[in-house]
């Protein structure tokens, strides 16, 4: 199973995770690290979803290390999130990569937290087209 975690568990890591579905069929779950949990996905995140035919019908979690420990893989939404779990629990470092890196490439998904429609569809394409070069690289 792949755990993707952004910041906030709001916008980001769940379209990964949906995108994620959607693409491979397989089992994925979102987390952030500085989540309020309990929250719904942004509207603009659902809004984007929705024009791709996902329903993102989801609720903000707090990354714990039962989820890292469940994992197969863990996918970070920046580096620099990467790093921070990585310190955090390095007993899970060799599972923790960022989704640039995953892809094999250099760089980190932005967060679009307060962006209009059109930011928000930048990064879940963005995302996507990550998570099929991924693919290529992982199955």
């Amino acid at each position: 199973m792949i755990l993707f975690v952004c910041t906030g568990n709001t916008c980001r890591s769940p379209m990964a995770e949906c995108i994620y579905k959607a693409i491979t069929g397989k089992e994925a779950q979102s987390a952030g690290i500085a989540a309020n949990p309990g929250m719904a996905a942004s509207p603009n995140a659902v809004a984007v979803m929705k024009e791709k035919g996902y329903d993102l019908g989801h609720i903000s979690r707090q990354v714990n290390n039962d989820m890292l420990d469940e994992a197969d893989t863990v996918i970070t939404l920046t580096v620099n999130h990467a790093n921070l779990l990585k310190k955090a629990a390095p007993e899970f470092s060799e599972k923790i990569i960022s989704l640039y890196e995953w892809a094999g490439k250099k760089g980190d998904v932005l967060d679009p937290y307060g962006g209009d429609i059109n930011i928000y569809r930048a990064c879940a394409e963005e995302i996507e087209e990550l998570i099929n070069e991924g693919q290529k690289i992982h199955g």
